[in-house]
């Protein structure tokens, strides 16, 4: 089975979903992102996927005290995409306790870049995410498109030592309508080195078979968000308290579960 990564999306400190990456269509999960995180852990997460939407549209870094707040009080990787476009900003994310961080705007308009990051940093702190729409890649928090065919682009980031890519099929995104099986099989086919990580549209527990099938094409995890926040899966417990916002986690003991 491929390792399950829930997401976290940030916009205005609260954790939501989007719809197809429609920043008009959004839902508020929780207002505190770090007590989802804990939910999350305790759920016997193994690392967790955030994203700062208010960053990644340019809208400015007001996030980062909550996300650094997630990795203090987390025992797991937590990896960070949004708006990180810069050394700096990748320097300060490590810093601040995140395992690696996912360069998407910022590697397809500086493609150099991310070669610079690669060698400074390692591959394993550094992620390219691929977030495409009909093959084509979209860049400023998905609201631009690119002009770049998603394979290519992808074949430039290997070459260019990356060895982890995370794949988000925007139409998928939010949909729960199961995940583009065919443009994960298609991507893996064209990569020699690299792992992808897929993200968009899975639903249930038949998705994840699905993706569990695409491991000989280097897929080996996968992004779930709004099908764990709505409750698609049988083993999901902590849904069963009626006031999510009332749960004690002053508490919580990441030792405990370790």
């Amino acid at each position: 089975m491929p390792l399950v990564i829930p997401a976290i999306d940030i916009r205005d400190g609260r954790c939501v979903r989007l719809h197809q990456g429609d920043y008009d269509d959004e839902t508020v999960y929780f207002e505190d992102p770090v007590k989802m995180a804990k939910l999350w852990r305790v759920q016997n997460a193994q690392t967790l996927h955030v994203v700062d939407l208010d960053a990644a549209r340019g809208e400015g870094d007001h996030n980062r005290d909550v996300i650094g707040a997630m990795c203090d009080a987390l025992d797991i990787p937590i990896q960070l995409g949004g708006g990180i476009r810069s050394m700096d900003q990748i320097e300060a994310a490590l810093d601040r306790g995140v395992y690696r961080v996912i360069l998407g705007t910022a590697a397809v308009r500086n493609p150099d870049f991310v070669e610079q990051a690669v060698d400074r940093f390692s591959a394993q702190q550094v992620v390219v995410s691929i977030d495409a729409r009909d093959g084509e890649v979209r860049v400023q928090g998905w609201t631009e498109g690119s002009g770049l065919d998603a394979v290519t682009f992808a074949q430039d980031m290997e070459r260019r030592g990356v060895r982890r890519l995370v794949y988000t099929d925007i139409s998928r995104d939010g949909t729960m309508d199961g995940p583009n099986i065919q443009a994960y099989r298609a991507l893996g086919r064209q990569l020699s080195h690299a792992k992808i990580t897929a993200s968009g549209g899975v639903g249930d527990h038949e998705d994840l078979l699905d993706i569990q099938t695409l491991q000989p094409y280097g897929i080996d995890s996968v992004i779930v968000g709004t099908a764990l926040y709505e409750n698609r899966f049988p083993c999901q417990q902590f849904w069963a308290w009626q006031d999510k916002d009332a749960v004690d986690l002053n508490t919580f003991s990441t030792a405990s579960l370790r």
